[in-house]
Order: structure tokens, then C-alpha cells, then sequence
């Protein structure tokens, strides 16, 4: 079985989260690092763009900094996500390994299960859904994650409970995920732009119909046992071993190069 590392980094603001992922990324990438998992969580509360949104035609910037909240563009695709009360997982690992799928599809099978098994540990009743092809979103879809369906959704009490994105460069994957502890509808979608407020109590709606969090279906579980059980969830899955470590020093001085120099900067944040 290959050995991975596990990090546990402290909560950043959402360009140095961003930026640590992507400094673990380009390390691994050149054999530096071991295959990683890394959980962590956001303060202040930041929304990530996925890779290819356009943030000034889907978000209000203005209700953003009313909010106090960040934004963050980050490398993975999908849309939108208000990072607030969660905890948020990363895994990097090359292709090479051969631990997880060449599909993107399937690969997301593969993580989602171990998480939903890490879950189960807990006695949280989540499952894996998958979603069927051809299959649409529904009317009123946003730009927010949490409202969108995707491949092998982990649901509680069938609806979304984790909203994951993925990319892969030079041989390298990179997933991360929110699984959130509690979720506010109403300041999420303060956060989007929409024609008119009819639009954003429909989008409202059928968000809170489709979406969950730990707390609303009545599960109060400590940060720490969670994190233990997704990594013996995970690790069982995708049969590797693994220990707690720290970023190294090569690792946290290009974090801090990245978050300065890019992950802060509208040229990034506002492109596309």
C-alpha cells in the first residue's frame, strides 16, 4: 500500500487556502511530496469561483464586501461555493499512482464512496447517488455549487450534503470538497446576481430543497472525530496508508508566494 501524508493546516483566509492547495499540487507533482489529504476550513467566510465562472456577470461584488466575505477564484471547475461553516477536504495525488480512476467521472465515484464510508463510521447515514447521464439540471439553477446536480453526489436524507470540483494538470489530480456544518440560504444567495428578486427566492428555494448540512439533518459531530473518520473512510477506499505531517518549508513559501502574487489578485480573481 503507498503512503500518503495528512495535513491538518489551521483556518486560512481563502487565498492562502487556495494557494496551499496549489503549492501541494506543484510539489507533488515534482516528487517532492507524498500523495496528500488535507483538511482545513475559511475565515472570514470566502465564495470560490470554479475555474471558468465569470465573476463579474454571476456575483454581486458589492453584497460581498457588505458581507465581509472573500472571493476566490480557484483552479478546479464547477461553480461558486460560500465557504463558511465546514470543513473542506483536498486530495492530491499524480495519475501515475494508478489509485484512482483515468475518468473524471469515475474518480469522483471513488472519493465520494470513501467519504461516504467515513461518514457511515459516524453513523451519519449518507449514500452515494448516481446521477443519471443525460440527465439536466433542473429550472432555477444558480451559480451556486450546492444547487447544481453532478456525478456521484454524497446525499443525506437525498439531498446534496457534499459539493466536490476537480482538475488535473501535467499528471497531476487535485479534488477538493465542502462538507458543511451548517448552511444560510438566505446569505448565499445575497451573494449572486439575478435579474430580479423573484429569480433569487425561486433559486432559493429550490437550493434549500435539493441541499443539506451536518447540523440541519441533526447531526452535531466534533471537527476532530470527523476528520478521523473520512481519512479511515478514504483510506480503506482507495487502499493506502497514511501519516499526520506538516506542509513543508518549500511548500509554505510558495503558499505564501502564490496567495501574494495570485490568488489576491484581480488579474486572477477576475479573469475569464
Amino acid at each position: 500500500m503507498d503512503n500518503w501524508r495528512l495535513i491538518k493546516t489551521e483556518t486560512n483566509d481563502g487565498f492562502y487556502n487556495m494557494a496551499i492547495d496549489e503549492a501541494i499540487m506543484r510539489n507533488h507533482q515534482e516528487k517532492k511530496v507524498p500523495p496528500t489529504i488535507r483538511f482545513y476550513s475559511w475565515n472570514p467566510a470566502a465564495l470560490s469561483l470554479g475555474y471558468f465562472q465569470k465573476l463579474e456577470k454571476e456575483i454581486d461584488q458589492e453584497a460581498c464586501q457588505n458581507a465581509g466575505i472573500d472571493i476566490v477564484r480557484r483552479l478546479t471547475g464547477g461553480r461558486a461555493i460560500l465557504h463558511d461553516k465546514e470543513l473542506t477536504y483536498s486530495i492530491t495525488i499524480r495519475e501515475d499512482y494508478n489509485l484512482l480512476s483515468n475518468s473524471i467521472v469515475t474518480s469522483y465515484k471513488e472519493i465520494s464512496q470513501g467519504l461516504v464510508n467515513g461518514l457511515n463510521l459516524l453513523e451519519i447515514p449518507a449514500e452515494l447517488k448516481p446521477m443519471e447521464r443525460g440527465k439536466k439540471s433542473p429550472k432555477g439553477n444558480s451559480a451556486a455549487c450546492f444547487d447544481a446536480p453532478s456525478w456521484y453526489e454524497v446525499i443525506l436524507e437525498n439531498k446534496k450534503l457534499i459539493g466536490s470540483a476537480q482538475t488535473r494538470k501535467k499528471g497531476t489530480i487535485l479534488q477538493h470538497g465542502s462538507l458543511p456544518y451548517e448552511i444560510d440560504p438566505k446569505k448565499t444567495f445575497k451573494l449572486f446576481n439575478y435579474s430580479n428578486e423573484k429569480q433569487r427566492k425561486r433559486a432559493r428555494r429550490i437550493f434549500s430543497a435539493k441541499s443539506t448540512s451536518l447540523r440541519a439533518a441533526g447531526f452535531n459531530v466534533d471537527e476532530e472525530e470527523l476528520q478521523q473518520a473520512l481519512i479511515k473512510g478514504l483510506s480503506k477506499n482507495l487502499s493506502f496508508n497514511y501519516s499526520l505531517e506538516n506542509l513543508t518549508a518549500e511548500e509554505l513559501k510558495l503558499a505564501d508566494k502564490l496567495r501574494k502574487q495570485k490568488y489576491s489578485k484581480d488579474k486572477w480573481n477576475k479573469k475569464r
